[in-house]
């Protein structure tokens, strides 16, 4: 019978140290939460404010806090090795972080060691160098004495340093370069620099052009407007009741109304091709068929001019990385020169040519009237610069034809040479990289 009561006590004791057990478990979780969890001060204010109302209202309220703790996972630590593995807390972390900042970077971006060798960089920076080999030193790339100062500022000073420099090759740029230490970037106690360029080459344009819009349009201007001026004080005045006189002023003010018409033309489009000229064109272009096109518009001058167009060209595409308008522009005023100035030889040649050497394609316009004299060669794409200002003008040249071809070809990386001889004629040939080496090659036909 003993035997059997104290078996029959047993389970309550079990019961009562499982209770026990639950209470200090609970206790330990929220001890060891609170080293880590600013929540247990809001969990003893909820015991306190139950105390001040019973005893067994501050019981019931620990017993729930309890309860929250052992319900809720409690997230361990991660050993030191793995916080390093993941990049948690180390300075190594950087140098992933640095990488990946400056690829989502518009702007070109470099990061460099420090000793001023390229780590990494991003896709606009690959497209203003061309292929960039990690660990080249950064002067290999720009090779601007303000850049190299910069760098060695901010090694000494280990603060951000912001310098302007200027590029001439291959064309006039202008940037504003950002060069700035990164702690940690390529391990613990280390630092790189970051190397941000931005392109200020639009502004300084836009500046230049609008200060060379103005004093192009008011010196070459004037010589109009004064004759306008001065044939309009006559018509008021002694040629009033003189219709023969009146028949040839109007003629001749309509004359010059459309010399500025045409000279604020090529101001404004030589300015257009100038603001964009650091940016090369990319569109596929056949430049055969441009050609082709331009010869056949400007047929009917030749003609009345006493000229015959000859074209030789390839037999297949002749393809160009290129704005087509502007090509066409450049190819329209060569002709239309050739059409003016050498309209005694009575032909123009337009000889279309690929090389497969140097992978080019070469344009000659050949007239054959007086042609140009060696001293004015080297001037003749100088905005305003004419051989015979006379001639030019009565032809109605604005004297800024072959400076917008000279743009043009700036901003597609094509040359323009020119030969000439007194009394032979002259040559004009453009110059451009074909897009396919395979492409266009083939025998010329006449067109």
């Amino acid at each position: 019978m003993a035997e059997r009561e104290t078996k029959e006590t047993a389970p309550p004791l079990e019961a009562k140290q499982g209770e026990t057990g639950w209470f200090l478990a609970g206790l330990e979780a929220l001890l060891a939460r609170a080293k880590r969890r600013k929540w247990v001060i809001a969990a003893a204010c909820f015991v306190a404010l139950a105390g001040a109302f019973s005893a067994a209202a501050a019981l019931f309220a620990l017993a729930l806090v309890l309860a929250a703790a052992l319900l809720s996972p409690a997230r361990e630590r991660l050993p030191e090795k793995a916080m390093a593995a993941r990049g948690i807390g180390h300075p190594a972390a950087a140098a992933p972080t640095a990488s990946a900042l400056i690829l989502a970077i518009p702007d070109p971006c470099l990061l460099l060691s420090s000793d001023g060798r390229v780590l990494n960089h991003n896709a606009a920076a690959s497209e203003l160098f061309g292929r960039i080999e990690a660990g080249r030193p950064v002067s290999a790339l720009l090779r601007a004495p303000e850049i190299a100062a910069a760098l060695r500022q901010a090694q000494r000073g280990g603060e951000a340093v912001r310098v302007d420099y200027f590029e001439r090759v291959p064309i006039d740029r202008w940037f504003e370069a950002h060069i700035a230490p990164i702690d940690g970037a390529e391990g613990p106690g280390t630092a790189a620099f970051l190397l941000l360029l931005h392109d200020r080459t639009k502004q300084q344009r836009v500046e230049r052009m609008r200060v060379d819009f103005i004093a192009n349009a008011s010196h070459e201007l004037r010589t109009p407007l004064a004759a306008l001026a001065g044939f309009i004080e006559t018509l008021q005045g002694p040629a009033r009741d003189d219709p023969e006189a009146r028949a040839r002023f109007l003629d001749i003010m309509r004359a010059q109304a459309q010399r500025m018409s045409r000279l604020v033309d090529d101001l404004l489009s030589l300015s257009r091709i100038e603001l964009n000229a650091h940016i090369r064109p990319s569109a596929r272009v056949d430049l055969a068929a441009v050609v082709a096109g331009v010869a056949d518009s400007l047929t009917p001058l030749a003609t009345a001019a006493g000229v015959k167009i000859e074209v030789a060209r390839p037999d297949g595409p002749v393809p160009v990385a290129g704005d087509r308008d502007e090509l066409a522009q450049v190819f329209q005023n060569l002709i239309e020169n050739a059409i003016k100035y050498g309209a005694d030889g009575g032909r123009v040649e337009v000889i279309v040519e690929t090389a497969e050497s140097s992978g080019e394609v070469a344009v000659a316009v050949r007239d054959h009237g007086p042609g140009i004299a060696p001293e004015h060669l080297p001037r003749l794409t100088e905005r305003f610069y004419r051989v015979d200002v006379a001639s030019s003008r009565e032809k109605g040249g604005t004297g800024l034809g072959l400076a917008i071809v000279k743009h043009i070809l700036n901003r597609h990386r094509g040359t323009l040479h020119v030969a000439s001889t007194p009394g032979a004629g002259a040559t004009f040939t453009v110059r451009l990289k074909l897009s396919d080496d395979e492409a266009g090659r083939g025998k010329a036909i006449a067109g």
